[in-house]
């Protein structure tokens, strides 16, 4: 028996669409493939948070364990969607840019979990850095007229919006009939989506 459905059977499905994403990014020619690995370690990051939610967290002794992998995974898959941001607005071997702004969110992730400890809010903080400096870098590829910038821009909007719903108080999202993980792992697959379609383009 899962010791959370809702979460693990939401991470579940969102494993699902990533990987499907993923798939049909490896298949395009011409694409970075830090596309199709942001997604494919979302779905293995999601995969392991079915684990997660439906065993580890029965546990004492696995449950921390198995959260640091399931962070170590996300943040995998978000260093790829900001290496695929420098490629596509800055120009391949970018590399010096990359880790200056991959360093920012890394130091921000080590100190958040150092004060306030390695929970969900910590990682979505941390991650949050990172998310706007990919944004950031989209601006600019709008500003220069790069043809995938403003359907980017959208699909980063929405994932920014279920990481919203994940921070909202449980008695406001309460109505939906899910806890605010589960939630948010559903908002997550419009986002997961879009981008996959923007990346395709």
């Amino acid at each position: 028996m899962l010791s959370e459905p809702a979460s693990s059977l939401t991470d579940l499905l969102l494993a699902v669409v990533a990987a499907w994403c993923a798939l049909r990014l490896r298949s395009r020619m011409g694409l970075t493939p830090h596309w199709w690995r942001t997604l494919a370690w979302t779905a293995a990051a999601a995969f392991a948070g079915t684990l997660h939610h439906g065993f580890a967290t029965a546990s004492d002794r696995w449950t921390d364990p198995s959260w640091a992998v399931v962070t170590f995974l996300v943040v995998v898959a978000i260093s790829y969607l900001l290496a695929a941001a420098v490629d596509e607005v800055l120009g391949p071997g970018r590399a010096r840019a990359f880790w200056v702004l991959r360093s920012a969110s890394l130091v921000a992730y080590v100190v958040v979990a150092a004060t306030i400890g390695a929970s969900i809010g910590a990682i979505l903080l941390s991650e949050g850095v990172t998310m706007l400096a990919v944004l950031a870098l989209w601006g600019i590829g709008l500003r220069r007229g790069h043809p995938r910038a403003k359907a980017v821009i959208v699909a980063l909007v929405a994932s920014m919006v279920a990481a919203v719903i994940r921070a909202a108080p449980a008695d406001l999202v309460a109505p939906t009939g899910l806890d605010p993980t589960s939630l948010y792992h559903l908002a997550q697959i419009p986002g997961l989506v879009l981008l996959a379609r923007a990346a395709a383009a």
